[in-house]
């Protein structure tokens, strides 16, 4: 079976498990032939501090002969687009590569090196409103672990390099060679449901008003409580029609689905401390469990009982 190649981009501060993650999964899987590249070879220091070593500089490889590029990231990222060899480089590499491919806030690298234009990328959620500002030729989804579209593959923050890695094996091996490598590596496959899961209280604005804050401050304060549209309106001191159209303004979502999206924080942080789901139901605004479980399977993309076994707190068990 022929080698593919797969070359690593990396440089000072980058994220270790961006590269070691899908590095594991293709020697794994074997038919690749896997190498690190940085402006130079030589050490190069994660942002963890552990000193990795490059084995080959931007000068030693062809960027023709690429056929997966991955991007790694990290905190490093920003220094790295001022590096001019680097950039031109991974310019010239995207361009040749079969399939061009980032962990994280490497999609930051592809972006500027004019790979992305046009297409739809993931990336770690703390970035996703970063890269959409300053790359307004890209369309960046919050929600995926990782996103394949076209020739360009990208996934979201740190281990989802794995499950990226995984979905790449299965392009070219098949279902049952990427298989047996996510058993060996005790992974899933896919894994369920997106981002949405790992993070909360992601708010894209804050209030810019009195009104609206005191709408916001009364959500959070009690989520359980009611919070229609009335009401907020009545603790604003606006009309319905108004603090709708404020509030949707301000925040960038209208106030329902706010309340919903502080309920389902608020479930999320009760089931990791172990309260049971009829109780967290009432608790947090939902009425019942099957009210719980639909808003939970609409914005997550899994079940109550699935993310209390996923992320409930060793205290809790």
């Amino acid at each position: 079976m022929q080698q593919r190649r797969v070359v690593f981009v990396i440089f000072d501060g980058f994220q270790a498990l961006d590269l070691f993650g899908p590095h594991e999964v293709f020697q794994g899987a074997g038919g690749y032939e896997c190498q690190v590249v940085a402006t130079q070879a030589g050490a190069v220091r994660c942002d963890s501090g552990l000193a990795i070593v490059a084995e080959f500089g931007v000068d030693a490889i062809d960027p023709a002969t690429v056929d997966t590029l991955v991007a790694v990231g990290g905190p490093g990222v920003d220094d790295a687009l001022a590096d001019e060899r680097l950039m031109a480089w991974l310019r010239a590499a995207a361009a040749h590569a079969r399939r061009v491919t980032s962990v994280c806030t490497g999609v930051t690298l592809l972006a500027a090196a004019g790979a992305l234009d046009g297409h739809r990328v993931a990336t770690h959620w703390a970035h996703a409103d970063q890269l959409a500002s300053e790359y307004p030729d890209i369309t960046v989804d919050r929600e995926p672990i990782f996103i394949r579209d076209r020739r360009v593959w990208s996934s979201a923050g740190v281990t989802a390099g794995i499950d990226l890695a995984l979905a790449l094996v299965e392009e070219d091996q098949g279902r049952a060679a990427a298989l047996a490598c996510a058993r060996f590596l005790v992974m899933f496959l896919r894994r369920p449901g997106g981002q949405s899961q790992f993070s909360t209280a992601l708010w894209r604005a804050q209030p810019a008003t009195d009104p609206i804050r005191t709408a916001v401050t009364a959500i959070h304060a009690d989520p359980g409580a009611r919070h229609s549209v009335g009401d907020l309106a009545t603790r604003s001191g606006l009309s319905p029609r108004h603090l709708q159209r404020r509030f949707t303004a301000e925040l960038g979502t209208p106030p329902a689905a706010y309340v919903e999206q502080v309920r389902i924080e608020a479930a999320q942080q009760a089931l990791a401390d172990g309260v049971s789901i009829d109780l967290i139901a009432r608790r947090c605004g939902f009425g019942t469990a099957e009210s719980l479980r639909r808003a939970f399977h609409r914005r997550l993309g899994l079940a109550p009982s699935d993310y209390r076994d996923r992320f409930r707190s060793t205290a809790a068990t």
